[in-house]
């Protein structure tokens, strides 16, 4: 019961935002040309692995000028 109760309301939301919503335009639209797969994939997979990198290296580098040489 409880299961079929979770897969309904997961179910609900997905069908309410399904694409038939998407074929009458709204006033005011207007979309621009669509993206290329490179595009797409430099967006947003190499940009964010772009930012990971520079964060942990800037992380990295902090933790470096902190720590104190032993003596």
């Amino acid at each position: 019961m409880r299961a079929g109760t979770l897969a309904a309301g997961a179910a609900l939301p997905l069908l309410l935002s399904s694409p038939a919503f998407a074929l009458t335009r709204d006033d005011g639209d207007d979309p621009g040309p669509g993206l290329s797969v490179v595009e797409t994939l430099g967006i947003y997979v190499g940009l964010p692995i772009l930012l990971f990198a520079v964060i942990a290296g800037l992380v990295v580098m902090g933790e470096k000028s902190r720590k104190q040489p032993n003596t």
